[in-house]
């Protein structure tokens, strides 16, 4: 079965913000050190991924319209 985009671009939006959630959460405790970047960098691609494929999602569906 295949799977919508909007569906995908919300499990990316989700996925970016436990990301979010765990670098906050090793910034709290360690503070600024590698890992912590690499969570900010996977978080901020989820983010993107998540809100293009809505965008993607929203264009295909309006050209469907037409």
């Amino acid at each position: 079965m295949k799977q919508s985009p909007l569906f995908s671009g919300i499990v990316y939006i989700l996925l970016g913000s436990l990301f979010t959630y765990f670098a906050i959460q090793n910034v709290n405790e360690t503070g600024w050190g590698f890992f912590s970047y690499l969570l900010v960098a996977l978080a901020t691609f989820d983010f993107g991924s998540g809100i293009r494929m809505i965008m993607f999602h929203f264009k295909l569906k309006n050209v469907q319209k037409k």
